[in-house]
């Protein structure tokens, strides 16, 4: 797929997706949300990437969904549009995320508003520059949350702060976006994409990509589970699986042996039978 808006680039084991329409503040379309879910399939059908860096080019992340439409940019049933209910893009995208075998790191490095703050929710780490502006800005466009974010962000930084974001849709910069637990670190903003891959690096070294993998579904999945018994079921079959595996007797024997391990085991082709075990979730 030739990508018109955004960028993908590979670097040793780290993909950063750059969304790429800055002089429209990389304003979110249905052009950009196939490229990226593009970009994610193609991410993890390829062993070499080991993580997936996510920022935006010029000087915003995302400013939100496209609104050069008007007023009807939210109104499927306005005139020459398909009309009826149909699926929210921003969570057909965070929803690609979220089932994702690769780690993925935010790197916001301008104003993000809208879906540009909702799709960071999806994101396993989220880094900001000292210039990354954040907005929930949905009560203020007579919406409401999109993007899965109703069910994500609660989960990262608590239901008060996250209906008091959503209550008032105001901007927050990215000190109030640290100190209310959604971003992990603040950077200035030439070191805020060294530090993203320093961090994938690390994600990256020395581990097992199918444990990674596995890893990221487990955390993810667990937080909607309603008794720890799930988790146990969980981790018994991935332990029983994981442990008779090549990558867990390389894993021993390197530490053993003092050495760097070399993991033979491919997130294409090795993930243990298994996988995935939650039931599949239609849109209806």
């Amino acid at each position: 797929m030739n990508y018109e808006q955004i960028l993908y680039e590979k670097a040793g084991p780290v993909l950063t997706l750059t969304l790429n329409r800055p002089d429209k503040l990389n304003a979110y379309t249905a052009q950009m949300q196939t490229e990226m879910i593009h970009a994610l399939d193609a991410a993890d059908a390829d062993d070499e990437i080991r993580a997936i860096i996510v920022t935006g080019a010029g000087r915003g992340y995302c400013a939100g969904a496209d609104l050069s439409g008007g007023g009807n940019t939210f109104n499927n049933d306005a005139p020459g549009r398909t009309g009826g209910l149909r699926r929210d893009g921003g969570g057909v995208l965070t929803l690609r995320l979220f089932e994702c075998l690769k780690p993925i790191i935010s790197a916001c490095n301008g104003p993000a508003v809208g879906v540009g703050a909702t799709m960071q929710c999806a994101m396993d780490i989220r880094l900001a520059s000292e210039d990354a502006r954040y907005g929930f800005v949905f009560s203020k466009r007579a919406v409401v949350p999109e993007a899965c974010s109703s069910w994500f962000l609660p989960k990262i930084v608590g239901i008060q702060q996250a209906l008091e974001w959503t209550f008032s849709g105001r901007v927050f910069n990215a000190a109030e976006a640290l100190q209310g637990g959604f971003v992990r670190s603040v950077h200035k903003a030439n070191d805020l994409l060294p530090a993203a891959v320093d961090l994938a690096h690390e994600f990256a070294e020395s581990t097992s990509p199918v444990s990674v993998a596995l890893i990221r579904q487990m955390m993810w999945k667990m937080l909607g589970a309603d008794h720890p018994m799930e988790a146990h079921k969980i981790d018994s079959r991935g332990i029983y699986y994981r442990g008779k595996s090549a990558d867990a007797i390389e894993g021993v024997e390197s530490f053993l042996e003092k050495r760097a391990p070399s993991f033979p085991g491919k997130v294409s082709t090795d993930m243990p039978e298994y996988f995935p075990w939650w039931q599949e979730r239609e849109f209806k």
